[in-house]
């Protein structure tokens, strides 16, 4: 019995990190196909990937990849980038770190924040990008 009550709390104890575990894989998903949706030219891929907040605030996927380009020209078409550090902010929030670079070879450090919408899809809130340490300004 005693074996049994200590497995049972295992795998009680063991299934947040689990789906934190999901949650993650499901955030850096979400990231990945706006990203390739940007390097395939496919505007209304890379919105549907942005929050419902975002799509408020950019109507429509024309003004939203406009936006991109104007304020966030390095995620349009990395030439590489990679997943860095990953933190929960609160209920289904992640903010997710990438490094990428851009078509130049300028590095790259974005910090996208990401929510958990109803239907248990990830979408994109946000954005901050800058140049990575070393880089020239």
């Amino acid at each position: 019995m005693r074996t049994v009550a200590v497995l049972l709390c295992l795998v009680l104890t063991g299934a947040p990190a689990y789906a934190d575990d999901v949650a993650r894989t499901a955030a850096r998903a979400t990231i990945e196909r706006q990203i390739d949706a940007f390097r395939r030219n496919d505007a209304a891929g890379a919105y549907a990937e942005a929050a419902p907040q975002i799509r408020n605030l950019f109507p429509s996927a024309e003004t939203f990849i406009a936006m991109v380009a104007k304020g966030y020209p390095p995620v349009l078409r990395p030439r590489s980038y990679r997943f860095e550090t990953v933190e929960e902010t609160g209920e289904d929030e992640i903010a997710q770190g990438v490094s990428l670079q851009d078509e130049a070879g300028i590095d790259w450090v974005a910090l996208y924040t990401l929510r958990r919408q109803a239907d248990g899809q990830w979408r994109i809130t946000g954005c901050q990008l800058k140049k990575a340490s070393g880089e020239r300004v």
